[in-house]
């Protein structure tokens, strides 16, 4: 049920979130330099998180990175909102028609 990605460290995945990263770049048309231009972060920054030679980044850069290339609403993917537990649909209902029938009293 479980991906592989289970299997991979901390490391590995932030490697491959790189190299993915500089695909993303590369076919928006971005060079390494407009995006530091963009985000703030210095081109070695970018180069080393691209080539896997840096697996330091924080996520306050990542989210720098992901804006500079019009890609930050894809953040929402990474933890999407959770939907209303069913617990806490039943609680309101019940509260809302407690609510209706002591309204309805003369």
């Amino acid at each position: 049920m479980y991906s592989d990605i289970y299997e991979k460290s901390g490391f590995e995945i932030i490697r491959e979130l790189g190299k993915r990263y500089s695909d993303y770049r590369k076919r928006m048309g971005y060079t390494q330099k407009e995006v530091a231009e963009k985000s703030g972060l210095s081109v070695f920054t970018i180069s080393s998180f691209e080539n896997g030679s840096s697996t330091g980044i924080t996520f306050s850069s990542f989210i720098r990175l992901l804006r500079a290339i019009d890609c930050l609403d894809e953040i929402e993917k990474l933890l999407p909102e959770l939907p209303e537990s069913p617990r806490a649909i039943f609680m309101k209902q019940t509260k809302n028609s407690k609510t209706a029938k002591t309204s309805l009293k003369p």
